[in-house]
């Protein structure tokens, strides 16, 4: 057995062939400044492109780097999870390997975990090459959560962060299908200290997060964090209660005066509103009770098909 590394580096990958040499170059130049042991572990989530080829090529130059090939794609909280699962090292930075996140920003880190930080986590200042839509639904989604949930999840705060042996291991320890990872540091708790930095453009590449996949994060997080939405059904329960008392006493007061009711429209609006409603909360449960049953199979999070390089 190797000695364990003081430092680990965790970044999942998908189709990040373009970059990934960069990427690797920068964070070994950092590892070199800091000195000590320590190792890059790069985690290929199914790409179809030769972000695995250049892995492997990379991992036979330098013993530091770690490459690890899942069977498929898993996307990239579970991606994440298997390289964190993998890593070795008594600290731990979690990184994307499209340098948006600056890896120089590693010293730093280091610096304020040295004074009793548990978790040193990245705070973004400004997300330079991002569209304003992109810009503005990341921030409302932020302060969306953060208002949803119990937990003091820092807002403007991805994934970049800086961690404790001991906190990745009590995150390892929960068994989360559906993970959002920087909710579940958030709850674990202990000092967690930010680090404001402007956010840089993408390397190379595209997003791997579009639109579609941005709504089921999001959709992730609220449910593995909150219970507001299933607490709003009986919410909009007693409201639409009340609209319905409000139509049936309209209805008993124009009978007794005698009016004449035109009915139809109002009936009509009324059903309609119940039942969009009643679908829309059927539509929540359902979301819950998909993740319930989701985590019940006790499946894998992952599965790897390969590890290749690290230290002889």
């Amino acid at each position: 057995m190797t000695e364990k590394p003081a430092l680990s580096v965790v970044a999942p990958c998908f189709n990040e062939e373009g970059v990934l040499p960069a990427f690797l170059s920068r964070v070994g130049a950092v590892l070199d400044r800091l000195g000590g042991t320590s190792e890059i572990v790069v985690v290929d989530d199914g790409s179809r492109d030769g972000t695995w080829q250049a892995m492997v090529k990379a991992a036979a130059h330098d013993p530091r780097i770690v490459a690890v090939q899942l069977m498929r794609n898993h996307g990239h909280q579970l991606a994440l999870t298997a390289g964190l699962s993998v890593c070795r090292g008594e600290r731990v930075l979690i990184i994307d390997a499209d340098l948006q996140d600056p890896p120089k920003l590693l010293p730093d880190m280091m610096v304020l975990m040295d004074q009793g930080a548990d978790v040193v986590y990245g705070q973004r200042r400004a997300r330079r090459g991002e569209s304003l839509f992109k810009r503005a639904t990341a921030a409302a989604f932020y302060r969306l959560i953060g208002r949803m949930t119990d937990v003091e999840i820092p807002l403007d705060a991805g994934d970049f962060r800086l961690v404790t042996r001991r906190v990745l291991d009590l995150l390892l320890a929960m068994p989360e299908r559906h993970r959002f990872v920087r909710g579940m540091v958030a709850w674990i708790g202990g000092r967690q200290v930010a680090l404001p930095y402007d956010r840089q453009p993408r390397a190379a590449g595209e997003s791997k997060y579009p639109l579609g996949k941005m709504i089921r994060f999001a959709a992730d997080a609220i449910t593995a964090f909150s219970v507001v939405p299933l607490m709003a059904s009986m919410t909009i329960g007693w409201i639409m209660a009340a609209v319905g008392f409000a139509f049936f006493v309209y209805s008993i007061v124009g009978w007794l005066l005698g009016l004449n009711l035109p009915g139809w429209t109002s009936l009509m609006a009324a059903i309609g509103l119940l039942g969009g409603m009643q679908f829309l909360m059927l539509g929540i449960i359902g979301a819950y009770l998909g993740r319930l049953y989701d985590q019940s199979k006790g499946r894998p999070l992952f599965m790897i098909r390969e590890i290749v390089g690290g230290p002889k």
